[in-house]
């Protein structure tokens, strides 16, 4: 059976580690996976001012072609021992329908596996990097009025996401799609988070979407779980959606993390 990571990040993230990519591979040939996606995030679109304190939410449009270039070195070196698919991590950002599009449209020829998620949620006129640390989560919850808001909002985008005309190349897996979760043990919600992902799943179902089950929430010290946490990821595999396991490896040393939870969850060997 394969054996898959289709979530690690690359030395081209700005805001990871710059372990080389043969790094990442070799973690991933000695933990036995036999198929990896590196998902580096896209370049954000054209006019989109990152709105992360550091500015560091993706590689910039100008490294596209030497990152791809990467990837296919590290594929022609390892093809003997393990499947290299290069892709993207690409945002959906609310009003950039168009200018994610193009930038899809530059990247696809060159893409084999994508991942759409959302990191930016759009508030009135301003736009808020919702999981760049708990300060700005707080911060959102005061311009929203409440932690429910918040995580009203994110489901919303979620929605529009699936939703969204992004092109012939959009991508049709959802990454970390409980995102909102990840500073709950600081700023905890009442949101009834069950019945917005009963409603995301139809959607997810109705279009034949997977869900990335990825794992870097349990690295979160504020998170503790994985997105989605397990009674969820339940729930999507009682409807038919596919679940990939993803490490959202920033680091070398995390791909592969807790992949015995995607074994249980999965009940595989």
């Amino acid at each position: 059976m394969k054996k898959k990571d289709g979530h690690i990040h690359s030395p081209f993230c700005p805001h990871g580690s710059k372990d080389f990519l043969h790094e990442y591979t070799e973690k991933a040939i000695q933990n036995g996976f036999t198929e990896i996606t590196f998902t580096e995030h896209a370049p954000l679109p054209s006019g989109f001012k990152d709105p992360a304190p550091e500015e560091d939410s993706s590689m910039k449009a100008s490294e596209l072609a030497d990152y791809f270039q990467a990837i296919n070195t590290v594929k022609e070196a390892y093809s003997k021992h393990i499947s290299i698919l290069a892709g993207l991590e690409v945002d959906y950002i609310e009003g950039f329908e168009e200018g994610t599009k193009k930038v899809l449209e530059a990247a696809g020829p060159y893409i084999d596996d994508t991942l759409l998620s959302v990191h930016f949620l759009k508030t009135e006129n301003d736009y808020w990097c919702m999981d760049y640390s708990e300060e700005v989560f707080g911060e959102l919850i005061k311009r929203c009025g409440s932690a429910e808001n918040v995580y009203e909002l994110y489901y919303r985008t979620l929605e529009k996401s699936v939703a969204a005309d992004l092109g012939p190349y959009k991508p049709k897996r959802i990454g970390h799609i409980t995102l909102a979760r990840k500073f709950q043990k600081v700023h905890p919600s009442a949101f009834d988070e069950q019945a917005a992902l009963i409603k995301l799943f139809a959607l997810l179902k109705a279009q034949e979407y997977q869900i990335d089950f990825n794992t870097a929430g349990l690295r979160k010290p504020n998170c503790g779980e994985t997105y989605p946490p397990l009674p969820f990821a339940e729930m999507a595999l009682s409807l038919g959606i596919s679940l990939v396991y993803g490490s959202d490896a920033h680091t070398a040393k995390e791909v592969g993390a807790a992949y015995d939870v995607y074994q249980r969850l999965l009940n595989i060997r």
